[in-house]
Parts: C-alpha cells; structure tokens; sequence
C-alpha cells in the first residue's frame, strides 16, 4: 500500500513541536497508531519503521519528543562515532524527559494530526517510549486498545509512581520485546514489572538471545533481524486483533 509522509507544526505547553504523519494514500477510516519515540530522536530509521506500518493500513502518528532541545534534533550511527558529546548530548535529552510531557506531547501530537479526543488508537513507543506507552495504556484504557514496547527502558524504578507498581491493572493487550543481551536495560532492571504481568494473559513478553537494546534498527550496530522481525509480526497481529475487537 502506498504511503504518504507530512510534517504538521503544532504547539504545546513548552512551545512549537514537529509531528511526522505517515499515512496510506488511499483514502479510508484507517486505524491510528503512536510512535513513542526512542532516545537518539525521529530520524530515517524511525521513518522508514512509520512508513513500513503505514503501509498496512495505519495513520502513524510520531511527535517529536526531544523539541525542548530543537526541532527535529537526531543522531546517526556516524554522530556517536565521530563526536564525543553525541551521547552524552542524548542522554540529557533523556534525563529532561518526564511522564507527563511525553503524555502531553502525544495528545498533542494526535491533535495535530486530526485525531478526535475520544480517537481510538494504538500505541508503540522503543526505549523511554515503551514506559509512556504502559503509562497510556493505564490513562485512557477506553482509548488505548493496545500497547507495545520494543526494547524498553524504566518500566521499573524505586519511585512511588513506578509503572511496575499498577501494571497488574493492564486491561489491554501489551507486547514487550527485550533482548537478553540488552547492555543498556537488562531484564534484571524489568523484573518487577515483569513479575507484575506475569499473570496477565493479554500481556505478551518475548526475550531474545544475544539481542541488545536498539535491536528494532536496521543499519545500527545493535540491530536483530530475528528480534525486530519477530516483534513486527507480533506487534501488527496484536493491533489487527485489537482493533477489530472495537
């Protein structure tokens, strides 16, 4: 199915921000998906994944997370080879980043993009952007048919409002796929969460030998055919079924 991508500038409480909407060019009423975002920002990689998802029926929906910092702000693989502050760079965009701006900009984002208040929508968010998606989940549980995160960062921390804490409440079906080679968020760091949807049978958790974080990305060094193949397929027969259970 052919896809076609646009910019939209909207506004939020910290100022302008980029929303990239991906779209099937044939016209419809087609299901809407929200792209969280992973640290190194909305780059071609990220595009490509929008424009691969659009292209099975979806509106995707991604807001540039990281624009307190800059409109559109990304880095390559090259970036962090040839520059010492690129890393350190992402990682205070990550430290900047709280729960409700991320919940902020992704109602805005929708907003941008023409998604009624009451819109039902899916969500995929990889890294930080898997925790905003349980959060999601957990806010507009009649909105939010479905969840699910790829390589995922912070689903449990020793903070009073931990995700793991509420996550036995999901009611919506969730995906989470973790490498067991993931230098970055073991699966050590998720276990509370873990053990706290162990019981939850719409709550899918698949680990992948030798897989590290950033797996979903092709041309990246951690990338995992296996891991992001499996992931997809799981991911897009998740919000089929989700979807066409409204």
């Amino acid at each position: 199915m052919d896809v076609t991508e646009e910019t939209i500038d909207t506004t939020t409480d910290d100022g302008d921000m980029a929303v990239v909407v991906t779209r099937p060019v044939a016209d419809g009423d087609h299901p809407v998906v929200l792209v969280y975002i992973d640290a190194p920002g909305l780059r071609p990689a990220t595009r490509e994944w929008m424009a691969r998802m659009a292209s099975h029926g979806y509106v995707v929906v991604t807001p540039d997370l990281h624009h307190r910092h800059g409109r559109l702000l990304h880095f390559e693989p090259a970036d962090f080879a040839a520059d010492a502050d690129a890393r350190p760079t992402v990682m205070g965009w990550i430290a900047s980043m709280t729960d409700d701006q991320i919940a902020h900009d992704g109602e805005r984002g929708l907003d941008a993009a023409g998604v009624p208040a009451d819109g039902a929508h899916a969500v995929v968010g990889f890294c930080l952007g898997a925790r905003a998606v349980v959060r999601a989940m957990e806010r507009q549980p009649d909105r939010v048919v479905a969840g699910a995160g790829w390589h995922p960062s912070f689903l449990a921390d020793d903070e009073p409002d931990s995700p793991h804490l509420t996550a036995g409440g999901l009611r919506q079906p969730l995906y989470l796929g973790i490498g067991e080679a993931d230098q970055v968020q073991s699966i050590e760091m998720h276990q509370r969460f873990l053990d706290a949807v162990a019981d939850l049978d719409h709550v899918d958790v698949r680990t992948f030998p030798g897989a590290d974080h950033g797996y979903t990305w092709p041309g990246y060094p951690t990338y995992d055919e296996a891991a992001a193949e499996t992931s997809w397929t799981a991911t897009l027969a998740m919000f089929e079924a989700a979807f066409a259970a409204r």
